[in-house]
């Protein structure tokens, strides 16, 4: 007789439901917990929901550019309109693309609808500017120094916070010895000099023509009497660019050939401020730039080509910048009134350069991206705008909730007068859904920015029914083996192994269905498919680690195993046949004289 397998398990059999059960405790415990420590205690809404603006925009050829709407030039605008909302002061906003030529810009409530839509549906300013002087970014205070240069003002000396990579170091324009109890006059004669040193004026107009020009500035020499050079002087002085909203309000409404303040970073990532001479050219004078790899430097550059009107422009700037010392004879990259590069020129140029740096990869790419979307004909169009009110947006919620709660109250009802005492397992095991989804959703909102927006709470609402779906499918299997006439441990154990093909067969076509919705469509239909397919996994979870072996464990219980009328498993009300007897063989006698 050969020896019964010792340690293995056979299919159906029990197992261990017991651990099995606290795991699923545990993590549930845990997620809760998290989501209590984070401080998202409800998840986060969408525009529908919450309130706010969603505005659809359209990209637009001009003719001759036909190309000029890809993938590449798309995250580019949508990187850029980001920015431009943020600057808003708004916070939470989404600005994503929708299919190949669209924006979506989802801007929540309390934001001015009719200055986000100012921002979001212009093409981008992209200028190039003369740098007239730099400072660190923030704004000037009387500061005790021992080394006679104020903090914040302009100084040649190795103490100077500006950064060599953006072009920063002032170098002649803090001649005299300022009072170190006074760095905004300081300042203020160091924008006068600045001014008068500014021999880069528009084309047409030669550095001799304009009056104080010499590179040797009057050491006395104080801020400007000029009420126009006065304005500006205190308007860089007292900018902080570490305030967003000083940032943003630094030069908005100033004109191409206007000389302005403004505002941006060095490669240390600390805030400056320029002053920046008139432009000297466009967006639109760049015909391409790239971010490369040189291979004989070992770096990453920029590179730029420009247009033949372009070419003629660059020529005769770069001349200009040739012959000045730090900083004028820098230019800056202003992208919607932000320096995002300030490169120094060292000779004159023709019809392509190279921007070099300390560059990674990612930031050439960005800077080249940048040049590149400035250049192209590529503007946008307003195909929609959708204000929700908060209160709107609390009745919708409101009424989503209500209507997953008819749906819950509707299934409860089926399971109570269907499967009785089996229905509190049921309801149970969707209480443990309904944690699981609402404690992984509030985290998902900080996470990876996920809104619950309406077609999402659609999405809860048909999880309840693929939920429950579930246990009726390993219930049916249940009653199925008693009406066999096998009793209820070895039923719930034997009808396991064919519910579970069924229920991962039916939420793998779920699934399914929702990555395809996922992946083929955009916008709020994104939040249906999205909560369709967590719903879906958590119900293979809670089906497998929950219900299972609560069910294996209630099994052993005698209302359950006796077949109460009320358990939902009456071997009598369920029509089951007599009780499987195993039939013992009897074989024949091999001994005649046994016979």
């Amino acid at each position: 007789m050969a020896a019964p397998n010792k340690g293995r398990r056979q299919a159906g059999s029990p197992g261990r439901p017991g651990r099995t059960l606290a795991l699923f405790l545990i993590a549930m415990v845990a997620l809760t917990g998290g989501m209590f420590w984070s401080g998202h205690v409800t998840p986060r809404l969408g525009i529908d929901l919450a309130g706010g603006t969603s505005i659809t925009l359209q990209a637009k050829n001009t003719p001759g550019k036909p190309n000029a709407i890809n993938k590449t030039n798309m995250d580019t605008a949508v990187s850029i309109i980001e920015r431009r909302v943020n600057g808003l002061g708004v916070s939470e906003a989404e600005v994503q693309t929708q299919g190949s030529s669209n924006i979506i810009v989802n801007i929540p409530k309390g934001t001015n609808e009719k200055q986000a839509r100012d921002q979001v549906g212009t093409t981008a300013q992209l200028y190039f500017r003369p740098v007239l002087t730099v400072a660190a970014g923030g704004p000037a205070a009387p500061q005790p120094s021992t080394s006679g240069s104020p903090s914040g003002s302009p100084s040649s000396s190795p103490s100077s916070s500006s950064s060599p990579s953006a072009g920063a170091p002032s170098s002649d324009t803090s001649a005299g010895s300022p009072d170190p109890s006074a760095s905004s006059t300081a300042q203020g004669r160091a924008v006068t000099d600045a001014l008068k040193k500014d021999t880069t004026p528009s084309p047409g107009t030669s550095s001799s023509d304009k009056p104080g020009s010499s590179p040797s500035p009057d050491p006395s020499s104080s801020p400007s009497t000029d009420p126009a050079t006065a304005a500006l002087e205190k308007k860089f002085t007292d900018l902080d660019c570490t305030d967003q909203a000083a940032r943003t309000k630094a030069n908005q409404g100033a004109a191409p050939k206007d000389t302005i303040v403004a505002c941006g970073t060095n490669s240390g990532g600390e805030w400056e401020k320029y002053i920046l001479g008139p432009a000297e050219l466009e967006g639109t004078d760049v015909d391409d730039a790239k971010g490369v790899l040189d291979p004989q430097r070992g770096m990453w550059i920029v590179t730029m080509d420009f247009t033949s009107g372009g070419t003629k422009k660059f020529q005769s700037i770069t001349g200009k910048l040739s012959q000045q010392q730090p900083p004028m004879n820098q230019f800056a990259i202003v992208l919607d009134g932000n320096v995002v590069s300030a490169p120094s020129v060292s000779q004159t140029l023709g019809g392509s350069a190279e921007i070099s740096g300390s560059f990674t990869q990612q930031s050439a790419q960005d800077l080249a991206n940048i040049l590149s979307y400035g250049a192209l004909p590529l503007s946008f169009q307003e195909q929609s705008v959708t204000t929700v009110t908060a209160a709107l947006g609390g009745e919708q919620l409101e009424a989503g909730l209500i209507a997953g709660a008819i749906g819950l109250g509707l299934v409860v009802i089926y399971l109570v007068a269907y499967y009785r005492g089996l229905a509190g397992i049921a309801i149970v095991s969707l209480g443990a859904s309904g944690v699981m989804t609402y404690t992984i959703m509030s985290l998902l909102g900080p996470g990876i920015g996920f809104a619950l927006n309406l077609p999402a709470v659609c999405g809860a609402i048909v999880a309840i029914g693929i939920t429950a779906d579930s246990f009726i499918v390993y219930f049916e299997r249940i009653r199925d083996e008693i009406r066999e006439g096998r009793t209820l441990r070895p039923a719930v154990e034997r009808a396991w192994p064919r519910a579970r093909r069924t229920i991962l067969v039916s939420d793998f076509v779920s699934f399914l269905a929702a990555a395809v919705l996922f992946l083929v469509t955009v916008g709020k239909v994104q939040g249906f498919a999205f909560t369709l397919g967590l719903t879906t996994l958590l119900d293979v979870v809670v089906v497998f680690f929950f219900t299972k072996p609560v069910m294996t464990l209630l099994a052993r219980t005698k209302f359950f195993a006796s077949g109460h009328p009320w358990s939902g498993l009456d071997p009598k009300r369920l029509g089951a046949k007599p009780p499987l007897r195993r039939s013992r063989r009897v074989s024949a006698p091999t001994d005649p004289k046994e016979a």
